[in-house]
């Protein structure tokens, strides 16, 4: 190996390493400017359920990419249309795709479906809680919600469990960044 192709490999390892958590960083960052109060950004606990939800239902850790952009989406759609709650369309997604997954024989192992489809009822739960929460209440429930699950990003990441390791990357640091970001909010 040459000189240059060292260097280019170094390169190479060094924004495999640092893309997910500097993409986290601006998502998280960009979905909290401008926000009122926690139940403006509910829908992101959902979706961060959601999106593990897939993977484990589909049993494939890449589906998480494909699942955050349909969440995106449906957040989007949620701003742009008065009435769309996403958390609602979230977790009736959800709901489809465990059944797909049970269908698919997907209850073993028993970290992947099952432990996943808890976890995506209590974050909708948190979700729809929130929303419809006092100001104060809402903050605190979401970001809460939010750092819990970036710890269960951790938790998956050290494990190489569910999710490809540049999702949970990803998802840690935009839980971290925007739970920071709605914990500033709420207290100010």
């Amino acid at each position: 190996m040459t000189a240059i192709e060292q260097g280019m490999s170094r390169r190479q390892t060094w924004f495999h390493r640092t893309w997910p958590a500097a993409a986290g960083l601006a998502v998280g960052v960009a979905s909290g400017l401008g926000i009122v109060d926690g139940a403006e950004v509910a829908p992101v606990v959902a979706a961060s359920g959601f999106v593990y939800l897939t993977a484990a239902a589909l049993g494939s850790r890449v589906a998480a990419w494909p699942a955050f952009g349909v969440s995106v989406v449906l957040i989007g759609v949620g701003k742009a249309v008065p009435g769309i709650d996403p958390s609602v369309w979230m977790l009736a997604l959800a709901a489809v795709l465990a059944v797909v997954g049970l269908a698919r024989g997907r209850l073993r192992p028993p970290w992947g479906l099952p432990l996943q489809a808890a976890a995506m009822l209590v974050l909708g739960a948190a979700a729809l809680v929130a929303a419809q929460a006092s100001p104060g209440w809402s903050g605190a429930l979401v970001a809460g919600a939010l750092l819990v699950h970036a710890g269960w990003d951790v938790h998956h990441h050290r494990t190489g469990r569910v999710v490809v390791p540049s999702m949970a990357v990803f998802c840690a640091v935009l839980d971290t960044a925007l739970a920071a970001l709605v914990l500033a909010v709420t207290v100010v």
